[in-house]
């Protein structure tokens, strides 16, 4: 079977596409609200138990959003049964892309991220004018990172089914040779 990433640049729906992809009877988790990621401070390497918030000046120059690679070979390895979606974005990916059979990456232009992070509901994340800034900063930037990576793209502005769709069809579509788990893998495994 396959182990899915899908990420995308902060206000992308992941959450939205993982949301639907469980209503769907698929096995998808959410990085970020099922303990797969955490902040850490860059410089003493200790874990953030009560990151501030609004952030202040400054503080994601310091802190990071980090996945633990452990949780995610413990999905790699279940979903050797069945397909899995792991849905996020982490600024450590490098140290867990090889655990992936098959990175998605999803886009929206400039426009659209900022109305999406102005008005959801499920995350506060980019309402902070320090937060904001950063996600449209990486917006530009994450589509041509994930084309070099060899990432299938999927343009997220469209309906959340529409896009639930092509994220289940990439899933399907063999993709590259067998990885070192025995999976069809991509370019960045």
């Amino acid at each position: 079977m396959t182990l899915v990433w899908v990420t995308g640049n902060s206000g992308a729906g992941k959450s939205t596409v993982c949301g639907t992809l469980r209503g769907r009877g698929h096995l998808a988790l959410d990085a970020d609200d099922d303990g797969f990621s955490r902040w850490i401070d860059r410089t003493t390497g200790e874990v953030v138990t009560d990151p501030p918030y609004p952030v202040p000046a400054g503080w994601l120059d310091r802190y990071g959003w980090m996945i633990v690679r452990e949780r995610v070979e413990a999905l790699a390895e279940e979903s050797r049964h069945r397909t899995a979606f792991l849905c996020g974005s982490v600024e450590n990916e490098e140290e867990v892309r090889d655990l992936f059979d098959l990175i998605v990456c999803l886009v929206i232009e400039e426009d659209t991220l900022r109305h999406r992070l102005a008005t959801r509901t499920t995350n506060p994340f980019g309402r902070h004018p320090e937060e904001l800034a950063a996600a449209l900063k990486w917006n530009p930037l994450t589509r041509a990172i994930y084309e070099d990576l060899g990432a299938t793209i999927i343009d997220a502005s469209r309906a959340v089914d529409e896009v639930v769709d092509e994220v289940i069809g990439a899933a399907r579509r063999p993709t590259g040779p067998s990885d070192r788990r025995g999976h069809r893998g991509t370019g960045p495994a």
